[in-house]
């Protein structure tokens, strides 16, 4: 672990973080235990007595252990870390942390799934959270987003309903963490602002490979406001620097089953290997005087900015260096809320943005037990806080003097507020004016010209994810007259996306030309196919027995750890197993505690009686089945090439990402090879 001495937010920390080892049990109050395995009796057979102290504060305490879940986003997995500006954004923005490329910033990030309850599991098809506190000298700012930078309603009086629609049906309480189902395409249907996100979810933008590999978006307009108090409309991404990848919906599933904590594994896992995630911010900026001039309301929170109109530019890196202590009292307590700002930066009238300024405190009083949530180590900022907020459930403050309140004499006014020079929040002067109404702008009114940019950007593997998702999803509704109008409602964004998905579910097909918008425009930035390609922590299942080649193993495996990849040994048993001249080595996982779908790609360790014992063995073909149809690399040199000639002799095309060799081809060109099959994530020409 390296040095985290100067992250203000990891020393503040240190003071509530507790070590038991070699420690002697004690109540919470502080008194030394004797006995914790058996209760107090009247007789070694008799009735337990109440004057049991110890037992009636351990089972109340454990009584009362757990707390709301969230109704959104429960399922969750967070890391600390910190966050540091390429250069001063000063001619933007005031806000300190974005000024001096020598700070560190410290961070805690969540990432989280929106639908499904905290047991559910991580790779369903679902939104992504990506919530990011910084601990500034100023006070905290919440970034709290997507990792998609649309979000289906325009109005947050509708939030509600839309979680009704998409949670388990209350008249059944099914499905779990899924959108697969009648009410939430009804209200689909009927709210068509969400056309664009769903494509955004049915596409694999909603089935993420992990979190180090899955964009984040702050969704939202909000502004950016210098020291002179110049304002910018702004938009804020994260990048991660492993590029955009996703899995394939049916190793999604089975991952489901196989390893429902599959995304937190991952994240967990890389940091204590110190393959820290990295994600640049990045940010979209457009002038105030040119709010009107483009085809969208820059405030609707279901459009985007397509990046070729308004470039993003990179201003800084974040990086998670460390993992929580302890899940419950950091991930599970900490309280994100998107009115949690500094100086310098400020709201729009964006009316999804407005009602959830409201929403997020609203919710934290329920959830963690009243008012002074923020006083949860996890929540405190990292800056001084002073005011006359008292008493309430867990306040930890012990407020000292007679005064409690402002304006006051008898404290000569303190706490006193600051002026902007001297640090003190000021809202952004916006000239407003119009009558009270119950409306939305017209400028909000197209829901498909965007749905259809989105469409015409992705590959045709891509188009074809889409196509199947919404087939998959349909297909689990049971009302056909739900899904004929989302036929009928995409028919509005692409003819042909319709026809898939009636051709799909037995529908009609809608005549063409019934409201397709007339958009041609395609935006590079949205595909995954344009993001950056890497090997670096990529895992990869080494199958290998008794009689492997060591020298080309040990040759095969240094290549992987330079390239920055992970490699785990996959044999028929725990152990450790001998290659043909004695060398032992170590199993890391076997076909019984494993598979496929737990990989980015698989390799056959050489050697003939290794290869030959993982012919006779029918997982080993189950396994091989697995990553071949997902679009995986598969090296297969020399004698492993024969564990492929079941997959390989149906066309050229079905070649594409397998890596083969003759028994003369030296290991490290065929490694190679591998190497630059994995970095391509998957080989979508392969014809299966």
């Amino acid at each position: 672990m390296i040095s985290l001495a100067d992250n203000k937010k990891d020393e503040q920390l240190e003071e509530y973080r507790v070590n038991n080892d070699g420690k002697k049990l004690t109540t919470n109050h502080g008194v030394r235990v004797s006995e914790d395995e058996h209760s107090l009796k009247a007789g070694e057979r008799g009735p337990t007595l109440m004057e049991d102290f110890h037992f009636r504060e351990k089972m109340t305490h454990f009584d009362h252990e757990r707390i709301p879940e969230r109704i959104v986003h429960a399922r969750g997995f967070g890391a600390h870390g910190y966050f540091q500006v390429y250069k001063s954004m000063a001619e933007l923005t005031k806000a300190d942390f974005l000024q001096d490329p020598s700070k560190k910033t410290p961070v805690f990030v969540r990432f989280s799934t929106v639908a499904g309850s905290r047991g559910s599991a991580d790779s369903v098809r679902d939104a992504r959270g990506f919530a990011t506190k910084f601990y500034t000298d100023e006070g905290n700012f919440d970034l709290v987003g997507n990792n998609i930078p649309v979000f289906f309603i325009q109005d947050a009086i509708k939030f509600p309903d839309l979680v009704h629609s998409f949670k388990p049906e209350p008249h059944n309480e099914m499905p779990q963490a899924a959108t697969a189902h009648d009410t939430f395409y009804d209200f689909i249907v009927n709210n068509t602002e969400s056309a664009h996100m769903v494509l955004w979810t049915n596409s694999d933008r909603g089935i993420p490979r992990s979190y180090r590999m899955m964009e984040g978006f702050g969704v939202h307009t909000f502004r950016l406001v210098n020291a002179e108090g110049t304002s910018h409309f702004v938009k804020f991404h994260w990048k991660p620097l492993l590029g955009v990848h996703s899995l394939v919906w049916d190793e999604a599933q089975k991952i489901a089953g196989k390893d429902p904590d599959f995304h937190r594994r991952d994240l967990y896992e890389a940091i204590e290997l110190g393959n820290y995630p990295e994600y640049e911010l990045g940010i979209q900026i457009i002038k105030e005087e040119d709010e009107f001039t483009f085809d969208f309301d820059v405030l609707d929170p279901t459009k985007i900015w397509p990046e070729e109109l308004v470039p993003v530019h990179r201003i800084g890196k974040m990086t998670l260096n460390k993992n929580v202590d302890n899940v419950f009292a950091e991930t599970e307590q900490a309280a994100f809320h998107i009115g949690h700002v500094v100086p310098g930066i400020d709201f729009t009238n964006d009316p999804l943005l407005q009602g959830r300024l409201f929403s997020y405190t609203d919710t934290q009083l329920l959830r963690l037990g009243g008012p002074n949530f923020q006083q949860i180590p996890i929540n405190r900022p990292v800056s001084p806080v002073h005011n006359h907020q008292r008493d309430g459930y867990h306040q930890m403050r012990i407020d000292q003097g007679q005064v409690s309140y402002h304006k006051n004499g008898l404290a000569g006014n303190s706490p006193e507020p600051a002026s902007p020079e001297e640090g003190g929040y000021a809202h952004y002067q916006e000239k407003v004016e119009g009558h009270k109404v119950r409306k939305r702008s017209d400028s909000f009114k197209d829901h498909y010209s965007q749905a259809k940019l989105f469409w015409n950007s992705m590959s045709m593997p891509e188009k074809e994810h889409i196509i199947e998702a919404f087939q998959f999803e349909l297909g689990k509704c049971l009302n056909k007259d739900i899904q004929q109008q989302v036929v009928n409602m995409y028919a509005h964004v692409d003819h042909f996306l319709a026809e898939q998905i009636a051709y799909g579910l037995g529908l009609e097909v809608p005549e063409k030309g019934s409201g397709e918008p007339s958009v041609t425009d395609q935006s590079p930035a949205l595909s995954q196919l344009n993001t950056p390609m890497s090997p670096k922590t990529r895992k990869v299942a080494v199958l290998a027995h008794n009689g492997f080649n060591g020298e080309d193993l040990m040759s095969v495996l240094k290549a992987f750890d330079n390239a920055g990849m992970i490699a785990e040994i996959v044999s028929e048993h725990q152990g450790k197993i001998k290659s043909a001249n004695g060398a032992e080595l170590k199993v890391d996982q076997t076909f019984l505690t494993t598979d496929s779908v737990l990989y980015d790609a698989v390799f056959i360790a050489t050697g003939e009686e290794s290869v030959n014992s993982l012919k006779k063995n029918k997982k080993v073909n189950e396994f091989l089945m697995n990553a071949f149809s997902h679009y995986k690399a598969i090296g297969a040199p020399k004698e492993g090439s024969a564990l492929m000639q079941a997959f390989l002799m149906e066309s050229e095309a079905a070649s594409i990402g397998v890596v083969t060799s003759i028994p003369d081809d030296p290991i490290e060109a065929v490694t190679d090879t591998f190497i630059q099959a994995v970095a391509k994530h998957r080989h979508w020409e392969r014809q299966i």
